[in-house]
């Protein structure tokens, strides 16, 4: 079978179409036809090299990925041959004190797909049984790969985190990311005002199109200032913050007093300057948040197969093309999701 894999840490060179053996399937697995898989940011990571982290190549990426059920071992009972499915990226012991609290992602053998062992971007994905889920029959493969990471990360932080209220003002940073796209969704369906910031006045536009209240082009504007005066110096209740360094002083300063920023990311560097002074003194919240519970994915994709919100599809490219994504993403050339077909 065909599949993209990396033999080495490095640019988006280093990815590879190849031949590669089809995956085995155990007792407890499926064999999953892969019709769409998405790219994510932490495929990019993982294709780079994390500090610290040891990593057995060559690696295929890739966290999301939908499709029909091929196989299914001799244990799977509920799966049947043929059904559309989609997979959940996180896999966790499901019985540590984590899990019991239905906190899965603090599990101490977390582990996702692409990132702690091989991933989507192939023709077959084998995975526990345990980590499928049916899709509707009107739901196209494109669109329910791009849903399970970057919508059960937006989900934990709005709602589980930060518990969003119908009430409150939200600050989304770089809006026009795929985790962006699904926290103004979200946002939109708690009920509160959303501000979003994007760096180009096109994707300020297709943020408006989706449902931001007021856009800010935090490439021209000083997106603090806006903020106390759209809020009349109160601040935001909430903000979403995963750029980390070139962002978190002005994150923290757009917060009224007791408000909260959540995180749960860094693309800009993880080591920011920061006057813990706004912090203590005005009692704002720091929370910090990776991806979700099965409970809280359930949750967020019974609103998606309802059709209350779509996930945001920028293109669909083919497998083979998977370097040529990477760097779309890298140079910030892309509104919501991209999406591989084998």
């Amino acid at each position: 079978m065909k599949a993209v894999r990396f033999h080495k840490n490095g640019p988006p060179d280093v990815l590879q179409y190849e031949d590669i053996n089809e995956p085995e399937c155990g007792p407890d697995d499926v064999i999953l036809d892969v019709k769409a898989s998405s790219v994510n940011h932490l495929d990019i990571w993982i294709r780079k090299g994390l500090p610290g982290m040891k990593m057995r190549l060559p690696r295929i990426p890739g966290c999301d990925a939908a499709g029909i059920i091929k196989f299914a071992g001799e244990n799977v009972k509920n799966l049947p041959v043929g059904c559309r499915v989609l997979i959940n990226p996180s896999i966790s012991c499901g019985y540590c004190e984590f899990c019991s609290d239905g906190n899965a992602s603090m599990c101490l053998t977390y582990s996702i797909f692409g990132e702690h062992q091989d991933g989507t971007y192939s023709q077959l994905v084998s995975a526990p049984a345990k980590n499928i889920i049916q899709i509707p029959d009107n739901m196209n493969f494109e669109t329910a790969a791009a849903a399970p990471l970057v919508y059960l990360t937006a989900w934990r932080m709005i709602i589980t985190r930060a518990k969003l209220k119908p009430s409150e003002d939200i600050l989304i940073l770089s809006a026009g990311a795929g985790v962006g796209t699904a926290c103004l969704q979200i946002a939109k369906i708690a009920g509160a005002r959303v501000i979003a910031t994007s760096s180009s006045e096109e994707k300020c536009r297709k943020l408006s199109d989706i449902g931001a209240d007021i856009v800010i082009n935090h490439s021209r504007e000083d997106f603090v200032k806006i903020i106390r005066d759209v809020t009349k110096k109160r601040g935001v209740d909430v903000v979403i913050d995963y750029i980390g360094k070139e962002t978190w002083q002005k994150s923290i300063q757009s917060l009224r007093r007791g408000g909260r920023l959540v995180t749960c990311g860094a693309t800009s560097g993880y080591d920011p300057l920061e006057d813990i002074r706004h912090i203590f003194y005005r009692q704002v919240d720091i929370l910090g948040s990776t991806m979700g519970s099965n409970k809280e994915l359930y949750d967020v994709l019974k609103i998606i197969f309802n059709g209350k919100i779509k996930p945001v599809v920028d293109r669909v490219l083919p497998l083979s093309d998977a370097k040529i994504a990477h760097e779309l993403i890298e140079k910030r050339q892309v509104f919501g999701k991209l999406v591989l077909t084998p």
